[in-house]
């Protein structure tokens, strides 16, 4: 019995032991595959190490996961995931055991599979790996290797390429399967951006049960850009010209104080924060029409702005004076880049742009923070004719339900704790998805990004008032899901259920 690590291993007396101090040695006999290799492996119980070559300070810490799928390819239920919070299946078919150092400083996370307690349902074991808060760039020399519990001698290895790690967060090394009544093994070295979670997802796991919110997801079209934002209500008439000075005018009838309480009740209330006159009634050219809840200090409301150009062209709004957030949507017809920038007092232009794109018929929203020195100007960049309209964040779409998009979008929210399922789809191979949260007087914080398709993610939104900014090209959608509060939850962190319990 050979004990390494806190992790026993058999040697079979007589026969070579394959271990360096808990870890494979480079020996000459061993059997290596490549990306997208395959090999029978016996049907006996084995040791599955997800290995780093290099371990120790600054170097990231890693995971290792395992899903049982169906003949589907995806998982029957939360059992069928093995990682860090659930550390063994039911069946005690797949279990990790931990970690062992050798003495030349690579670092080996185990997990142990007996092929014979595995249910008949399950067609595939697919290991995998996670890093949180890193990526697999960070972690050099990374590889996977099976050996035989009972004599210790290898089965398989197989050693992830430098050039396939780079951005992800989790990894899928290979996967054991059946074939012809035995098993093989398969070296698939895929990466997913959006972490445990995310890889989860694509194999069928969800923490709530939405698979028919994800068929209908999967059979529905690309969901109808969102449309731009409606001109503003007719402005109320202008009051009655004064009477000369000296004239006599006829006494103003007596109005019934019954009458006069059914015209107060008929007449339509005025929305929170929407500016008044003395009488009441909204100021002129006011938007009346408010469709969420944002706090008004994010940015008051003024007459929707049009303007229409071609080329490149500053674009003065007069109507926005005082500080605060602006939406801008842009329509350009044509190919090319096109950007959308705020100028300050000295003609500058302020960071982050507002919007910027380079697909054909470009229409996108942004949004831009105003410091109020003056009107606010933008400069357009852009080749051929485009129409650009600047609204108050008063027309934001609010994402405290389902939201679906096409393109670069900005929403509202200004509800609970909730979790926040990101999906996303493109038709472009080099297509690049962003939502970032933006509060009031602070800086733009990265909730996910990523540019696999399709793409699946569960970010944290803390309870509060924000802007969410959607930079994409092509469909999307975000739906928020209620949480049970947590005092620490912090923005974008990961959902509860995968928050490490050790």
């Amino acid at each position: 019995m050979l004990t390494l690590g806190g992790i026993s291993r058999i040697v079979t007396p007589g026969k070579k032991s394959s271990t360096c101090g808990g870890l494979a040695c480079d020996d000459a006999d061993m059997t290596q595959i490549i990306k997208g290799g395959n090999l029978p492996v016996s049907g006996e119980p084995m040791r599955v190490a997800v290995v780093r070559r290099a371990a120790g300070p600054g170097v990231p810490e890693i995971d290792p996961a395992a899903l049982l799928l169906d003949d589907s390819g995806k998982v029957r239920g939360r059992s069928d995931l093995v990682f860090y919070n659930q550390r063994a299946h039911a069946t005690s078919a797949v279990e990790l055991l931990g970690n062992a150092r050798s003495e030349d400083g690579r670092m080996a996370d185990w997990l142990e599979i007996d092929p014979g307690r595995v249910e008949p349902e399950v067609e595939r074991i697919v290991i995998a790996a996670s890093s949180e808060g890193a990526t697999f760039g960070e972690i050099p020399g990374l590889y996977l290797e099976a050996v035989s519990t009972a004599t210790g001698e290898r089965m398989v290895v197989y050693s992830v390429d430098d050039d396939d790690a780079t951005t992800e967060t989790a990894y899928v090394l290979g996967e054991f399967y059946r074939r012809d009544g035995g098993w093989k093994f398969r070296a698939v070295g895929q990466g997913y951006d959006s972490g445990l979670p995310g890889l989860a997802e694509d194999y069928g796991f969800a923490v709530e049960d939405e698979a028919e919110a994800e068929a209908q997801e999967a059979d529905a079209g690309p969901p109808p850009a969102p449309a731009l934002p409606e001109a503003p209500p007719p402005a109320p008439p202008l009051p009655a010209a004064a009477a000369p000075a000296g004239a006599v005018t006829a006494p103003a009838a007596a109005v019934p104080a019954e009458a006069g309480a059914e015209a107060a009740a008929a007449a339509p209330a005025v929305p929170a924060g929407i500016p008044v006159s003395k009488s009441g009634a909204p100021l002129l050219g006011t938007i009346t029409r408010r469709i969420n809840s944002l706090p008004t200090d994010f940015g008051p409301d003024f007459p929707v702005f049009t303007q229409e150009g071609r080329g490149e062209d500053i674009v003065r709004v007069e109507a926005a004076t005082a500080a605060g957030f602006a939406v801008v949507d842009l329509v350009r017809l044509g190919e090319g880049h096109v950007e959308v920038a705020a100028l300050n007092h000295r003609n500058r232009e302020k960071s982050p742009s507002a919007l910027r794109g380079w697909a054909e018929d470009f229409t996108g929203r942004g949004i831009v923070d105003h410091d109020g020195n003056g009107p606010l100007r933008l400069r357009v960049k852009a080749r051929g004719e485009w129409k650009i309209t600047v609204s108050p964040v008063s027309v934001l779409r609010d994402a405290s339900e389902r939201v679906e998009g096409v393109g670069s979008d900005v929403l509202a929210y200004s509800g609970p704790a909730v979790d926040l399922a990101v999906r996303y789809r493109n038709s472009k191979d080099d297509a690049w998805f962003e939502l970032e949260s933006l509060r009031r007087s602070a800086s733009r914080r990265t909730l996910h990004s990523g540019d696999r398709w399709p793409g699946r993610s569960t970010v944290a939104l803390t309870r509060g008032a924000r802007l969410l900014i959607v930079s994409y090209d092509s469909a999307w959608s975000l739906t928020p899901r209620e949480v049970t509060p947590h005092p620490n939850r912090r923005e974008g962190e990961i959902p509860p259920f995968w928050r490490r319990l050790r």
